[in-house]
């Protein structure tokens, strides 16, 4: 069995950088059912930022917003719009996996410190990755409170749609980019290349893309990155990079052992989602095989579905949930496949090109 050369347990929260964290949590509250469990603002001595601290089941979220002029990150939301600026890790050692980090040519965002409060303390640091985005490294061992030092505890409950954990997150990068990042994931942080897609495998008549999913030594975190490929018309890959202005987060997957419940309790959210024509559910038999769930519910919501030699999984994307054409999420159920849902790409591509052409962006 080989080495894990970064050990990691898992994904600690995601950070998101807003304009308005308090109008940003309430939506996430009431359509994704997460629960507001932690604030920092004002009232707990924090001066410069608010932060609400949101979760369900193994996912933690958090959002961020400046709260005076001159915040340092307040041009970056000018910049980008509303944005994933961390991607965090539990960490067993937060001093040793910062300094192996930066020894393996890691770019520092902050340097280790400790958070402490009445509840425990906090270590943790931070390392640059793909444009503004962050990796911290949290080690929580010695802490039993809210979130993290300094939050409050609150108990403003979401109504739970059935999401369990963060299955994956994806980056776009900038053409010429994603071997770079690669190369950065498996010197830094000992990822592995565990896929890799080129544009005859995403494409379609008018657009490409490449990725290459790349995962921890654990296989628990893992990490697709996409890069433009040539195409006759602008790409996804493409819109994003122009909108953000850069590279940056894309979406985020998350896990559901009932996508079907997930999906619905969604849509009577109000939770807009991409869909595909009916004519896909047509093959659908023919193409994976026998599944569990009804196909006539699946067409009715939209649900993709694809099969490796693992078994198959079912999956769905949300339009953008903010105004640029940037950040989305993937609800996802794995039943024992470990793939990404390649069968499904040209579908789900020319579903994305539809609302691109309505953006006038394609």
């Amino acid at each position: 069995m080989s080495q894990d050369l970064f050990p990691i347990i898992g994904i600690d929260y995601v950070r998101h950088f807003v304009n308005n964290a308090r109008a940003t949590s309430f939506f996430y509250q009431h359509t994704f059912g997460f629960s507001i469990t932690g604030y920092t603002g004002l009232e707990t001595g924090n001066q410069s930022e608010v932060g609400y601290a949101m979760e369900q089941e193994d996912v933690r979220l958090w959002f961020s917003a400046p709260v005076r002029p001159g915040h340092p990150m307040a041009e970056k939301i000018a910049y980008h719009g509303d944005f994933v600026q961390d991607i965090a890790f539990t960490v067993e050692d937060c001093d040793l996996a910062f300094k192996t980090a930066v020894d393996r040519g890691a770019k520092v965002w902050h340097e280790p410190m400790t958070l402490e409060d009445d509840f425990g303390r906090v270590r943790i640091a931070s390392i640059c990755t793909y444009g503004d985005t962050v990796h911290s490294l949290v080690q929580r061992d010695q802490y039993n409170g809210p979130f993290l030092p300094g939050f409050r505890a609150e108990n403003q409950p979401g109504d739970p749609i059935g999401i369990k954990a963060v299955d994956h997150a994806v980056g776009n990068v900038e053409l010429g980019q994603m071997n770079v990042w690669v190369k950065w994931y498996e010197d830094v942080l000992g990822f592995k290349n565990m896929l890799s897609f080129d544009d005859k495998d995403i494409s379609t008549e008018y657009t490409a893309l490449m990725s290459k999913v790349m995962a921890s030594g654990n296989g628990r975190v893992k990490f697709p990155i996409n890069e433009p490929a040539a195409g006759k018309k602008k790409s996804q890959i493409d819109e994003y990079l122009e909108f953000f202005g850069g590279a940056g987060v894309q979406h985020v997957a998350m896990q559901t052992e009932d996508i079907v419940h997930t999906v619905s309790r969604l849509k009577a959210r109000g939770v807009p989602f991409l869909s595909v024509p009916r004519t896909y559910y047509d093959m659908l038999p023919d193409r994976v095989g026998e599944i569990d769930e009804d196909i006539e519910v699946l067409a009715d919501l939209g649900i993709l579905v694809d099969r490796d030699d693992e078994g198959y999984l079912l999956q769905i994307f949300t339009k953008p949930v903010t105004d640029r054409p940037t950040l989305f999420y993937e609800i996802i159920h794995r039943k024992g496949a470990q793939s990404f849902g390649k069968g499904n790409f040209k579908a789900l591509f020319e579903s994305i090109e539809r609302e691109q052409a309505l953006r006038g962006t394609l």
